[in-house]
């Protein structure tokens, strides 16, 4: 307890040291903050903007925020670009885990010393994050890389985790537009997302499928796992060796096309993404290493992305209406996409839209800015309190990514114009006789099965009512406003009924004898008094209706 109580304490004093207080409203209880951190928040201001603050706070809370700052800087639906841009800077850069304890981990995991299971290991390691180290080693006679994850660092994340599952609680009842952006609910993915990767396990599980796709594909050369040397803690696989692909002198000295490169790269992340459903999420310049056959080598997979064929078909919808500049349509599948927990301004959102499609009117694919187009979207998306489903952003990012890798070793570079095939080939399975053909298919199979069941379903509904039929419990509170509008409308209906007796009486009176006598003036005129009372009532009721409406 005091271990979960301390760190709470920290993450609200950093925040509130950040002048960042208000992400998390009232403080908790126990978190008494210092005298000073007024007057330091205050100072650090004068130092930093809002968007560095954020990234700072972040950085000074460690593995699990930088993670959390990595994942968000990739969410332009959620942010503005100053933001996502401060939070692309986050690294994972930390202090070295000392080579005893990594042996000692590995030794563990593994069940041998690390002498007895690598032909050799590097102590000093490759790259320190927050969540691993990798080192450099030899395996059978194959050059291989060792990532091992830091000692405690599960322990941490869960206790962080519990805390930002609490904070986004705690925004959701203070800030409406928390709870319309559903802060919860992107909690629970970001943990799904840090829980994968924590577990190489999994990653060792996406690498296996990424070479088994591409086992035979001369563009792209996907490292193999090392399964006898792999565990949730320690994962082995080959180490590949190339240039960095945004290193255009080293790409231009070892005489490799640019320009075959980047039709190359991109066509093997679209296909990843479009054609497969699969891709990597993580495509920045350092895990692309160019071979010296041009070959791609793709590293660090620990953040895929998956698109199932429900997000797919919905995606096409939205492709389709914005081919067709079809705003009306365009809406309907954008909240079918998004699937929004509130109700938006949807005549506001169809406007929004068609003026976005109005901006880039019959241009050629080629000439259309895609990295402004995707923040543009992205910027109508935030304005209307709409965010994607994660898997849908980590594609928007890797299509970003793509395209500004593409410029910078192709200036010429065309991402919308290489789109165009896999959109028409995704169209063709989502509406196509095949795709349809499963759909009829689906359709007959549940009604099959629920004619099977309809035989026991009747029998349990019958079994029902022999016993006494329905229970319904309703709770008092409930029945009162229920009991409140039945009275008013049987006084309604009452008063109605009166006012047609009178009504009738007057006019059996008056037709009878048109000479009224000495006692039937003043029962006419009671009558017209009551007539005017009445109907003054159920004006004065039916008013206070509508208002009650508005």
């Amino acid at each position: 307890m005091s271990a979960r109580r301390d760190r709470y304490r920290q993450v609200i004093e950093t925040l509130t040291r950040h002048g960042l207080g208000f992400l998390v409203g009232t403080p908790h209880p126990f978190s008494r903050l210092p005298s000073d951190v007024g007057s330091a928040t205050t100072h650090a201001f004068r130092l930093h903007t809002r968007p560095e603050h954020v990234r700072l706070a972040l950085e000074e809370l460690g593995a699990t925020f930088i993670k959390l700052g990595q994942i968000v800087s990739t969410r332009a639906d959620l942010l503005p670009p100053a933001y996502t841009a401060e939070l692309a800077k986050l690294q994972e850069a930390a202090s070295p885990v000392p080579a005893e304890a990594v042996r000692a981990a590995i030794a563990d995991e593994l069940g041998r010393d690390v002498d007895d299971v690598y032909e050799e290991f590097d102590d000093s390691p490759l790259a320190s994050a927050s969540i691993g180290q990798a080192h450099a080693a030899r395996f059978r006679g194959v050059d291989v890389v060792v990532k091992v994850r830091r000692p405690g660092v599960v322990e941490q994340v869960a206790l962080d985790l519990d805390i930002l599952r609490n904070l986004a609680a705690m925004a959701s009842r203070t800030w409406e537009a928390a709870k319309d952006y559903d802060v919860v609910g992107l909690v629970e993915e970001f943990s799904d997302t840090l829980r994968a990767e924590l577990d190489y396990l999994r990653e060792a599980e996406n690498i296996d499928r990424f070479v088994a796709a591409y086992a035979t594909d001369p563009r792209v050369h996907i490292p193999v796992v090392v399964r006898e040397a792999t565990t949730s803690r320690v994962l082995t696989l080959e180490r590949l060796w190339g240039i960095r692909i945004d290193d255009v002198a080293g790409l231009d000295g070892a005489g490799i096309d640019r320009r075959a490169l980047a039709v190359n790269a991109s066509s093997v992340l679209l296909e990843m993404a479009l054609d497969d459903g699969f891709f990597h999420a993580d495509p920045h310049p350092g895990n692309f290493m160019v071979e010296p056959d041009g070959c791609i080598g793709l590293i660090d997979f620990g953040m895929v992305g998956h698109l199932d064929d429900q997000l797919r078909e919905r995606l096409v919808r939205f492709a389709v209406a914005v081919s067709r500049r079809d705003a009306d349509l365009a809406t309907s599948a954008l909240l079918s996409i998004c699937g929004t927990s509130w109700t938006p301004d949807r005549e506001a959102l169809t406007a929004s839209l068609a003026h976005m499609l109005a901006r880039y009117p019959q241009r050629r694919l080629g000439e259309m800015p895609t990295a402004r187009i995707v923040l543009e979207f992205a910027g109508l998306l935030r304005t209307h309190r709409l965010h994607l489903p994660l898997q849908l952003s980590l594609l928007l990012k890797a299509v970003v990514m793509a395209d500004g890798l593409g410029k910078r070793l192709d200036p010429d570079f065309d991402l919308l114009g290489m789109l165009r095939p896999f959109v028409r080939r995704m169209v063709l399975r989502s509406l196509g006789p095949s795709a349809m053909l499963r759909r009829l298919t689906s359709v007959l199979q549940e009604a099959v099965e629920l004619g099977l069941d309809a035989p026991d379903i009747i029998r349990r509904v019958v079994s029902v009512l022999e016993r006494g039929g329905f229970d319904v419990h309703l709770r008092a509170a409930e029945l009162d406003p229920l009991v409140a509008r039945a009275e008013r409308i049987g006084n309604r209906i009452v008063a109605g009924a009166i006012i047609s007796a009178f009504i009738s009486g007057m006019a059996k009176i008056v037709a009878g004898d048109p000479r009224l006598g000495s006692w039937e003036r003043p029962m006419i005129a009671a009558g017209f008094g009551s007539l005017g009372a009445l109907g003054g009532y159920l004006a004065v009721t039916g008013r206070h209706r509508r208002l009650n409406r508005l």
